[in-house]
């Protein structure tokens, strides 16, 4: 299969510490092609959401190997980057929704009665 730029980025990695690295140090964590290398990754960013990139770090994960009935099965690689996005440029894939979600989210009033009481 070849690969091209609208095929390397699989997606975002959704986590609290991903959340964390690209508010505080402006890096995103994406999931990838396991046969993208660091260079198609830079050109695919900066060609599809027109940022700038500094620096790309790679991890692969390797599946793990377990046992179904007498057969061996190695899981699914995976491959992620940390993303450092140079100054001045940012991409935020998280707060698509909106950042007014958590606003607009429903309510719990302070005095909540509880079923059964009727001392109103």
């Amino acid at each position: 299969m070849d690969i091209n730029i609208y095929n390397i980025i699989k997606g975002p990695v959704i986590s609290d510490k991903a959340f964390l690295l690209n508010k505080k140090f402006n890096k995103l964590i994406l999931k990838v092609h396991p046969k993208a290398n660091k260079q198609q990754i830079k050109y695919t960013l900066e060609k599809l959401f027109n940022v700038k990139v500094k620096k790309v770090n790679t991890l692969r994960r390797k599946g793990k190997t377990r046992k179904v009935k007498r057969i061996t099965v190695q899981g699914v690689l995976s491959k992620r980057v940390f993303v450092t996005l140079v100054e001045g440029y940012t991409l935020n894939l998280f707060d698509q929704t909106g950042s007014n979600f958590a606003k607009n989210v429903a309510k719990v009033p302070k005095k909540v009665q509880k079923l059964g009481d009727n001392s109103d």
